[in-house]
C-alpha cells in the first residue's frame, strides 16, 4: 500500500523521532516534514503504533493517508532547485 506521512510536531526532539521512525520503515522525506512510500497493511499498523507512542503527550499532529496505486500514479510533482 503507497502511504503519505504528514506531520507537525512542535517539540524538535519528537519531530526528529517521528521523522527517523518514518525512514526506519522505508518511507522517503519528500518535504520537511512529510514522508511516502509503500509498506504491507501490517508494517503500517507497526508503524502507527510506533508513532503514536513517539507523539505520547506532546504537542502535535501527525496524519497517515493510505493512497491506491492509481491515485499514486497521477501525483504531480513541481520542484525548483537552486543553482550553485
Amino acid at each position: 500500500m503507497h502511504l503519505l506521512v504528514i506531520y507537525d510536531v512542535q517539540e524538535d526532539k519528537v519531530r526528529t523521532r517521528v521523522a527517523e521512525a518514518c525512514k526506519d520503515y522505508g518511507l522517503c522525506r519528500v518535504q520537511k516534514s512529510a514522508f511516502k512510500g509503500e509498506l504491507s497493511n501490517n508494517r503500517l499498523q507497526e508503524l502507527y503504533l510506533r508513532l503514536h507512542k513517539i507523539l505520547g503527550v506532546d504537542v502535535g499532529n501527525i496524519q497517515m493517508y493510505p493512497l491506491c496505486e492509481k491515485d499514486s500514479k497521477q501525483v504531480k510533482e513541481i520542484e525548483n532547485v537552486p543553482f550553485n
